[in-house]
């Protein structure tokens, strides 16, 4: 199976939505550990890398595209 590919600042869709509703949330901190925040509420929780690339649906907005942009 392909590893997904993802970055710091990526917006994604996972596969649950939070408890507010909303299943888009933004990276904000990568590692062995992946800190995510949601992005109408703006809780953040911090997830195995495992387990988030399990629940990780697809990049709806890329971090680099933004970027390339500006």
């Amino acid at each position: 199976m392909e590893r997904k590919v993802f970055q710091l600042g990526d917006v994604v869709q996972m596969k649950k939505p939070h408890p507010c509703g909303n299943n888009e949330m933004e990276i904000i901190r990568m590692g062995m550990d992946i800190r995510i925040k949601c992005t109408r509420c703006q809780h953040s929780v911090l997830i195995p890398r495992a387990k988030f690339e399990k629940n990780m649906k697809k990049v709806l907005r890329s971090a680099a595209v933004e970027n390339e942009n500006a």
